[in-house]
């Protein structure tokens, strides 16, 4: 093929269309250990791209490579930060795997390694402080909110608390290559290692899962595990938050999971529930407006299982994020939320 067809074939090229052809190029063994490091749909598209790109032309492999050569000199002097290695990322695996990734690498929340810290409790930072010497833990404590390096002092040996103190009034400025170790040294060994350690109980996460499932899929995958695991799926269920828990609710909770929920939704939700649940909303609403509700419920007619479901999902995720927030409490069967009279 002459040059100029070569050029006007290169143009032509899609980015996958571009990747599928580098990955043919460059050998089975080397393309196979960048397809391991790709997620399904990215192998799907590659390699539906690759079986319907015909032949390519030796030509325009080379400029291809070239254009490759080109942008990698273009760049100079590569540096790698946190925040280089996020923006890449985020343009290959989007932004939702990316911040489980960066969370593993950053750890804890917060912009620095000092705001990091602020994350973690009195007891685990005193419990790798108390291995180093006086002068590195004021230093670090020195760096931290007070009212956090107040309760790390608490948690450590006072004699070695006492020894901080005297170094932490003494303490003259640190020069910047000795800082920047420090920090260094804290984000590798300690911060690292506290991501890896504080990652969610498996069955926490699965109990998600399922409460995220249709009523059926839900059923059937319970009644597969119990199969298999009965002690996983005892887990899981007692770790799960249905629309049934609600009744743990009191009632300025549920006033106001009502206040955010929209009302037409909140109907469907409630025509699938128990009259346990039912009255649960409805006395904790006016008259008037209980009345409305009944008989918005009762215009509906019959309604398909799945948009209830999906509607009582919407109830329980807008239950839980309040939790979450502070602002309702969802008592535990049997706990210290529970009231006696």
């Amino acid at each position: 093929m002459a040059a100029p067809q070569a050029k006007d074939e290169y143009r032509k090229l899609t980015g996958p269309q571009k990747i599928a052809i580098f990955m043919m190029s460059v050998g089975e063994e080397a393309a196979s250990k960048i397809f391991s490091m790709m997620d399904d749909e990215e192998i799907r598209e590659i390699s539906s791209t690759m079986a319907t790109l015909g032949e390519i032309s030796s030509e325009t492999v080379e400029r291809l490579y070239i254009e490759f050569a080109e942008q990698m000199s273009a760049s100079g002097a590569v540096v790698g930060t946190f925040d280089t290695a996020e923006r890449l990322l985020v343009k290959a695996l989007g932004k939702e795997r990316v911040d489980s990734i960066m969370e593993d690498i950053r750890g804890p929340a917060g912009k620095t390694t000092w705001d990091k810290l602020g994350n973690v409790s009195e007891d685990v930072l005193a419990g790798y402080l108390k291995n180093e010497y006086p002068q590195t833990i004021a230093l670090v404590l020195s760096k931290i909110k007070p009212d956090h390096a107040a309760r790390v002092l608490t948690v450590l040996p006072e004699d070695l608390s006492l020894e901080v103190i005297m170094r932490m009034l003494t303490m003259e400025p640190v020069k910047k290559e000795v800082l920047e170790g420090i920090e260094k040294t804290l984000r590798m060994e300690f911060m690292s290692n506290l991501a890896r350690t504080q990652r969610r109980d498996s069955h926490e996460m699965m109990a998600d899962i399922f409460n995220n499932f249709d009523r059926s899929t839900e059923s059937r995958f319970m009644t597969i595990l119990e199969d298999r695991d009965k002690e996983s799926s005892d887990k899981i269920r007692a770790l799960m938050f249905t629309f049934e828990d609600l009744k743990k609710i009191d009632g300025a909770g549920i006033q106001a999971i009502m206040r955010v929920v929209d009302k037409d939704k909140l109907a469907i939700a409630l025509k699938g529930a128990s009259e346990v649940i039912k009255s649960l909303f409805f006395d904790n609403m006016s008259e008037r407006a209980a009345k409305i509700m009944r008989e918005d419920m009762e215009s509906k007619g019959p309604v398909r299982i799945k948009d209830v479901d999906e509607a009582q999902m919407v109830v329980i995720t807008t239950a839980k994020d309040l939790a979450a927030k502070g602002e309702i409490v969802i008592a535990e069967a049997g706990g210290a939320d529970q009231m006696v009279y």
